[in-house]
């Protein structure tokens, strides 16, 4: 029963549904960002939304075939993998994530052609970015800078870019608090990989977590938590006060840096992985109503 439910899913399990806020926050923030600036058209936040989505998943097929063709997925502890498991061919998991990067690319260009050309090559950027990821003779994930590419891509450019395609300005506000989104995201990455330790080592893979290892990547994760409320307070000070409500997302936090903190590890860690997420997601919102709230 279980084997028919993975199979009959398998497309929305590849997906990786629980990492989709970090594909929606950033939109939200940004357009968050945006509110109070003049001549803002709404609509296109959409089209932001409908990119960065696009992107997410697209990301998470492609790490899955070419983790899969290089057998790196072989012996896992996390979510079951489409190519490695079996559940799909490499071949039709590959077509999906072009498919995922296709959808990007028309709503990137429907972007572009509303505000600024320039924009076509910052999507250019996040699609080379999402395929060599894992991608290519040399993927930068096996080389410890997924990170960076989390932190880039899903923080200042998701974020900057709704901004400015929702105003076409580029402020202050949104880099800071592109910088709190970032910072999220690259936590989520960091306990994956906290996670991924040990078979990450054994197959070559050398990630940051890896480079790191375990109890600077435990110090890590912690600094990046931090790190984003320190944003969104410097946010309120210099710029929106109610973007302080953040903080209340603290509450959400208390669970997964002490799980970390004393040394969870293996499955164990899958928990702080979605509790991550959700801590995600309640500092988004609570930073979007209260840029509404401030502007």
């Amino acid at each position: 029963m279980t084997n028919a439910v993975h199979v009959g899913n398998r497309w929305i399990i590849g997906s990786r549904p629980r990492t989709l806020p970090a594909a929606v926050v950033p939109v939200l923030v940004g357009a968050a960002c945006a509110s109070g600036l003049d001549n803002t058209v709404w609509w296109r936040a959409a089209l932001a939304l409908i990119v960065s989505l696009a992107l997410q998943v697209g990301v998470n097929y492609a790490n899955d075939y070419s983790d899969g063709i290089r057998g790196t997925d072989d012996v896992r502890v996390g979510p079951v993998r489409l190519v490695a498991s079996g559940l799909a061919p490499a071949k039709a998991v590959k077509q999906a994530a072009f498919s995922a990067f296709g959808v990007a690319a028309v709503a990137g260009l429907v972007l572009a052609a509303t505000t600024s050309w320039w924009l076509i090559a910052v999507g250019a950027a996040a699609l080379l970015a999402a395929w060599f990821y894992t991608g290519g003779p040399k993927p930068y994930g096996y080389l410890g800078l997924g990170e960076l590419f989390v932190f880039v891509f899903f923080g200042l450019v998701a974020t900057i870019g709704t901004t400015f395609g929702v105003a076409q300005q580029i402020t202050a506000l949104s880099i800071v608090m592109g910088c709190a989104v970032g910072a999220l995201a690259c936590a989520l990455l960091v306990i994956n990989n906290l996670r991924d330790i040990p078979t990450d080592r054994a197959v070559g893979k050398k990630t940051l977590a890896v480079r790191l290892g375990d109890q600077r990547t435990r110090v890590l994760y912690v600094a990046l938590i931090a790190s984003a409320f320190v944003c969104s307070l410097a946010s309120a000070v210099a710029w929106r006060p109610f973007a302080a409500l953040a903080v209340l997302a603290i509450a959400l936090a208390v669970a997964p840096v002490r799980r970390v903190v004393r040394g969870a590890a293996g499955r164990d860690l899958i928990a702080v992985l979605g509790e991550t997420g959700k801590l995600q997601l309640a500092f988004g919102v609570l930073s979007a109503v209260g840029l509404i709230l401030s502007r």
